[in-house]
């Protein structure tokens, strides 16, 4: 294997580097995209080559930026369920609902694959010191692929995040610092900490090769629908690395003649008040004017994405949409998808599920449209948002119409 990667390219003056170059931001300052040798991918492998290989992301691995084989750093992440809902699909009005759950991943959440590829990368570069900015679960992949790697991690966090998130960072063995402060108070200070001490500012969009392993879910949909696309792909949005990434791996997928023109809707799920949809429904080319909201989904709250002006693009490229969701909607979502379907979101993941029905309400999707949202993470790393009234019975108790009556009924959300 020696890899196809050609050059890394700026997403706003367009500068052209070398494949081989370790060089996380353009001249510029803005975000770089790696790009690739399609017509070397194209006479190299097929989808039915692919439709061989081992169930994880690196089944692409000629899409992905390492070198060589011997390179990659992974933890079998990737290749994540496509679960059908059609409960969900009936309450929230669409003919077809999938749920892409990544709460299967290494440590329990979606950004296992950034940090394969990017950790992979960098290390095959002769980087090994990396600054990492999170809002916990991003630091904790991190932190795992790192111990992997041998290679040496400082995450911070905001005190707000749940604690699984520097607890878990802290066992992998990286520095773990806590910031009484919002998200953009850590990236401020990670900033300056990696230029004092030389690390590597890994953060979302900060770098081209977390794109690379992120996008990734999207050749996951498309091949898992027998290489088709779904209408619409609702996805929870904080730095947009998710979003981008999957826009680029459709024209890349395209031009390897693997899917046709046909472009699924590329929706970035927030929180009320969220940054990118603020901008996206003003028509602004970046993040302007928003302000931090205090949330039970963290990680769909970021005031200023550093590549927001990449999946603002993206967004209304695809004829996509932009969406904020209240707590109370997520949380309500939350119990209901719990119950109805049995599957354990995240409050990000129940956020695009609360965001379909909005959408239907605003004739954005309809009983025709077939959808596919993300559960980015385990609905296990939030322990605090599990709740309600189980009975303490005695041992020499039993368990009586009184017990019956309040075990469960809170928090299960009454009879199906």
């Amino acid at each position: 294997m020696t890899g196809f990667l050609a050059g890394l390219e700026c997403t706003r003056c367009s500068a052209y580097y070398p494949g081989d170059t370790a060089r996380a931001l353009c001249d510029c300052g803005s975000t770089l995209l790696a790009r690739y040798d399609l017509a070397g991918i194209r006479k190299a492998v097929t989808p039915d080559d692919i439709a061989r290989r081992p169930p994880t992301m690196w089944r692409y691995r000629e899409l992905l930026p390492v070198r060589d084989e011997a390179s990659i750093v992974t933890m079998g992440e990737g290749f994540t369920p496509m679960i059908p809902v059609p409960k969900a699909a009936r309450e929230t009005g669409v003919g077809e609902l999938w749920v892409k759950d990544e709460g299967v991943n290494p440590t329990g959440t979606f950004k296992a694959r950034g940090a394969s590829a990017s950790i992979s990368r960098w290390k095959e570069l002769g980087i090994t010191r990396f600054a990492q900015p999170t809002v916990g679960s991003g630091g904790h992949a991190w932190a795992a692929y790192g111990a992997r790697a041998g290679v040496e991690i400082h995450t911070a966090l905001p005190v707000s995040c749940p604690d699984l998130g520097w607890r878990g960072s802290l066992q992998n063995g990286a520095h773990v610092y806590r910031v009484d402060g919002t998200i953009g108070d850590v990236f401020r200070m990670m900033g300056e900490a990696a230029a004092r001490h030389g690390w590597l500012l890994a953060g979302a969009g900060r770098e081209p090769y977390r794109f690379e392993g992120k996008k990734t879910m999207g050749i996951e949909i498309v091949e898992q629908l027998g290489w088709q696309t779904p209408d619409a792909i609702l996805y929870p949005t904080g730095g947009g690395v998710g979003i981008i990434g999957m826009w680029k791996v459709f024209d890349e997928l395209q031009e390897l003649g693997w899917i046709g023109s046909d472009r699924p809707r590329l929706v970035s799920v927030q929180v009320e008040g969220g940054a990118l949809v603020k901008a996206f429904h003003e028509g602004a080319e970046e993040c302007r004017g928003a302000r931090h909201v205090d949330t039970v989904a963290p990680g769909i709250m970021v005031v200023k994405p550093f590549s927001d002006h990449v999946a603002l693009r993206a967004l209304r490229a695809t004829k996509g949409w932009a969406v904020g969701v209240p707590d109370a909607e997520s949380l309500e979502m939350m119990r209901w998808v719990n119950r109805h379907e049995g599957l354990f979101l995240s409050p990000e993941g129940a956020a695009t599920v609360a965001a379909v029905r909005r959408m239907v309400r605003e004739g954005q999707l309809g009983p025709a449209s077939r959808v596919v949202v993300f559960n980015t993470a385990t609905g296990l790393r939030y322990p605090h948002l599990m709740d309600g009234p189980v009975p303490l019975i005695p041992g020499a108790g039993a368990i009586d119409e009184a017990a019956v009556a309040q075990a469960g009924r809170a928090i299960g959300g009454g009879r199906s």
